[in-house]
């Protein structure tokens, strides 16, 4: 009887031994996912990945795009010694009269709102390639001198510029001096009829060059309209993640009257009573990797609409709404970025920094 009881009382242990290495091997096992979902550690270096951009990788690689490799350097916000700039204050916003942070804690750039001494200083160390595509199709390449010449007056003046502009007429592009490690190349592009389709083919051209080129020799971009024109600053304050403008003809108004793409046929669908702001198409940018997945997604969902024979409302502009709705930019510019015109007014608008060219859009645009 005593010996049955002993024999009882070790399988009992064993069993309860036994429970508890399986436990444990469960618990770590649980503890690596949860590690692999906030980071693969690199074996070799032990670096940190962001598992993001392995899949992000991974999707290239299917498409048949090999060795991809964002330039991302991860810098930290080194101030100069001895720099002598205004003290910032924790207890009063040095604009009151308009908003200078989204509901989801993006900063709203606005004049006023970053000082330029200080800012310069930071990012002047850190070596930046800012990459800028702009087209030039038909009558447009008549906007390419005033778009450089203004350009390089007032556009990352004194840090690394790329402009890539693409054009049906190479040899109608003007020659534009380029200021200190400012570059332009010229790309030669198919003519097209409509105005639309050369809206909404930019995404694709854009989405190819990055891939093709940018994703290792550049560490932002910015897409602009080339009907346009610089008249003041506009420097490293605007660089961010996910960059957008808000549009200057409906940042004072309320949602129900932004002109979104309200079919819900349409992949750029969004529906009353949603929206944060209305974004302007002329002008958005960021890091390679953000903006490749905007212009990827947003050229698929152009892709279904043709295929379901409609055309949102904005074409690319109307698209690129959605995706900010969706994804939402870490960094928005205010209308001082993209104004109306230079002779136009605003309490609000303290600089303009950049507008639209006044023009006859029958003279232009080739469909009207």
């Amino acid at each position: 009887m005593l010996l049955r009881q002993n024999f009882i009382i070790i399988l009992l242990f064993f069993g309860m031994v036994l429970s508890g290495l399986i436990y444990l091997n469960n618990n770590q096992c649980r503890c690596n996912q949860q590690i692999t979902e906030q980071g693969v550690i690199n074996g070799d270096t032990g670096a940190t990945v962001d598992p993001r951009k392995l899949r992000y990788n991974q999707q290239i690689t299917e498409q048949g795009i090999t060795n991809l490799e964002w330039k991302q350097n991860t810098f930290g916000l080194h101030s100069s010694p001895g720099l002598l700039y205004n003290q910032p204050s924790a207890l009063v916003g040095s604009r009151t009269d308009v908003a200078s942070v989204t509901s989801w804690s993006a900063p709203i750039i606005w004049e006023g709102t970053f000082d330029s001494t200080l800012i310069d200083s930071i990012y002047k160390q850190q070596n930046l390639t800012i990459a800028t595509t702009v087209f030039a199709l038909g009558k447009y390449v008549g906007f390419v001198k005033d778009f450089l010449e203004s350009a390089e007056q007032h556009y990352f003046v004194g840090f690394r510029v790329h402009y890539y502009l693409f054009t049906d007429q190479p040899e109608l592009v003007p020659e534009v001096k380029m200021g200190e490690n400012h570059s332009l190349t010229v790309r030669k592009v198919q003519s097209l009829n409509r105005w639309q389709d050369i809206s909404m083919g930019r995404m694709e051209k854009l989405e190819k060059l990055i891939e093709n080129e940018l994703a290792s020799n550049a560490n932002y971009i910015f897409c602009l309209d080339i009907d346009t024109k610089f008249y003041g600053h506009w420097g490293v304050e605007s660089l961010g993640r996910l960059v957008s403008v808000i549009h200057p003809w409906l940042f004072d108004t309320s949602r129900d009257r932004f002109t979104y793409e309200r079919r819900p046929e349409s992949q750029a669908y969004i529906p009353a009573g949603e929206g944060d702001y209305y974004y302007a198409g002329a002008a958005f940018g960021g890091s390679l990797e953000d903006v490749h997945n905007l212009t990827k997604t947003c050229r698929e969902q152009m892709s279904i609409d043709v295929a379901n024979a409609i055309e949102a409302v904005w074409q690319e502009e109307s698209h690129l709404n959605k995706y900010f709705l969706l994804n939402k930019p870490s960094k928005l510019l205010s209308p001082e970025y993209m104004w109306r015109d230079i002779n136009e007014s605003a309490s609000q608008i303290k600089i303009v920094r950049f507008t639209n060219v006044p023009k006859i859009y029958a003279e232009v645009r080739p469909n009207l």
